[in-house]
């Protein structure tokens, strides 16, 4: 069974940062291009940065030098870096696959705000 459990989020002032991390269940992982999404309240769901299988990463315009997406694939993990955040990253961020997603998790609720 395929499962997704996001952690390290919360509150943090303008300018912090936050360190996310997802732990991965099934054999996919390995295989995998995976990626990071936030959705924030009212907007659709967005994937905000992605890595491949070897570690090939892309990032959206609105994270691109702020975020640092890696893997871990002898943990079956994915982190995300957050520096120099913005109000607007405020979200649930969730991992999943980068396409052809699965199901999803909680995800983590990421606030910045002063």
């Amino acid at each position: 069974q395929v499962q997704f459990v996001e952690s390290g989020g919360g509150l943090v002032q303008p300018g912090g940062s936050l360190r996310l991390s997802c732990a991965a269940s099934g054999s996919f992982f390995r295989i995998s291009g995976m990626g990071w999404y936030r959705q924030a309240p009212g907007k659709e769901r967005e994937l905000v940065a992605s890595i491949g299988r070897i570690g090939i990463t892309s990032y959206a315009d609105s994270v691109k030098g702020r975020f640092t997406i890696s893997r871990d694939n002898t943990k079956n993990s994915m982190y995300l870096q957050m520096n120099s955040l913005k109000p607007e990253d405020t979200a649930v961020y969730y991992c999943n696959r980068a396409s052809a997603t699965l199901a999803w998790g909680q995800g983590t609720q990421v606030t910045v705000s002063s």
